[in-house]
């Protein structure tokens, strides 16, 4: 459409005249190269491999020859360090060692991160499940207890390597770098940007009324889709937006609906969670801003990424006018949705 040409054409000063590990950074990532990276490391394919749904990573459900199955996880170049993706497997590798189901990568050679052709990557036991259901209480109840558990594993240091959510990384730096690649089209960016301005100082207030907050080691992404449900319970995966933040942070996605109804799943999930760890009533009063924060980098993120093939096959929508409208009034709704008195519980 007309609209996607001209974001096309809005980006393309960013592009090189040549495809690039920027432009297309999994370009060799083939099947071969993925079977030949484990290889490498002792796990020998059988020829088969499964892309799974990913986009800042590339991973791979891979069948064994002796009869396993396992994941390979080819992380995005440049995004973390090598210190900040080994804090991270040494943190799940804590976690299970407490008897916490998280999925941990698997060591192999004395590491868990291996780099072949230019991918690093790591290796995980494949693990089956569903996606929980939020709606009831015994199991609102059980992903409490179980983050209870993460929390308090988490608490005990904080990560040297890997960053803290904050304001700054995840409002002003994404507003900045979508204003200054051109990202949001000219007729929309000045209600873009007064919208994206009043939300952030909103945010800026409320953290400055709530005041200094316990900064734990977090999973960071706790959505529904980064929790595995069996008839065991659940077991948590993809620790790979993993940092320092408040606890808040690993609760408030898995909430939905009106005020009242997330108060209501906010008393099953903590009822479960101080079994294990204390919680800051304080901290309630982050849920608005952290999603007004998590709308405003989510939009960055897919800017960032657009040239590489899987977002825009991914995302078709990114870059009109009316994504850009949409993103406007979500804005607004946060703004309105943060002048409300925080979600009460006992």
């Amino acid at each position: 459409c007309a609209e996607r040409r001209a974001y096309d054409a809005a980006m393309s000063p960013h592009r090189s005249a040549s495809p690039t590990a920027i432009d297309a950074p999994y370009a060799g990532l083939t099947p071969e190269v993925v079977l030949d990276a484990l290889d490498a490391v002792g796990l020998r394919g059988d020829g088969r491999l499964i892309q799974l749904n990913s986009y800042e990573n590339r991973v791979f459900q891979v069948f064994l020859e002796d009869g396993r199955v396992v994941v390979a996880k080819f992380y995005r170049p440049a995004r973390w360090s090598d210190a900040q993706i080994l804090e991270e497997h040494r943190y799940t590798a804590e976690l299970a060692a407490h008897e916490i189901p998280v999925v941990a990568p698997i060591e192999a050679g004395g590491t868990t991160l291996h780099a072949h052709e230019g991918f690093r990557f790591a290796v995980y036991p494949r693990r089956g499940g569903r996606a929980p259901e939020l709606d009831d209480p015994d199991t609102l109840a059980w992903l409490g207890r179980f983050i209870g558990r993460i929390h308090a594993v988490g608490a005990t240091t904080r990560f040297e390597h890997r960053p803290t959510l904050d304001i700054a990384s995840f409002g002003h730096e994404p507003r900045d770098w979508l204003l200054a690649h051109d990202a949001v089209p000219a007729e929309l960016l000045p209600a873009w940007r007064t919208s994206v301005d009043l939300c952030l100082d909103a945010v800026a207030a409320a953290f400055q009324r709530v005041g200094p907050t316990r900064a734990l080691r977090l999973h960071g992404d706790c959505h529904a889709g980064n929790v595995l449900w069996t008839d065991d319970g659940p077991h948590f995966v993809d620790f790979d937006d993993a940092r320092n933040g408040p606890a808040i942070q690993d609760l408030w996605m898995l909430l939905s609906g009106s005020p009242a109804e997330m108060a209501r799943q906010m008393v099953e999930v903590l009822d479960g969670y101080r079994d294990f760890m204390d919680f800051d009533r304080r901290e309630l009063q982050l849920i608005e801003p952290l999603r007004t924060l998590r709308l405003i980098h989510y939009a960055a993120w897919i800017a960032r990424r657009w040239t590489d093939p899987a977002f825009p096959a991914a995302f078709p929508w990114f870059g009109s006018v009316r994504y850009w409208q949409d993103r406007v009034l979500e804005l607004r709704e946060q703004l309105a949705a943060m002048s409300e008195p925080a979600i009460e519980v006992p």
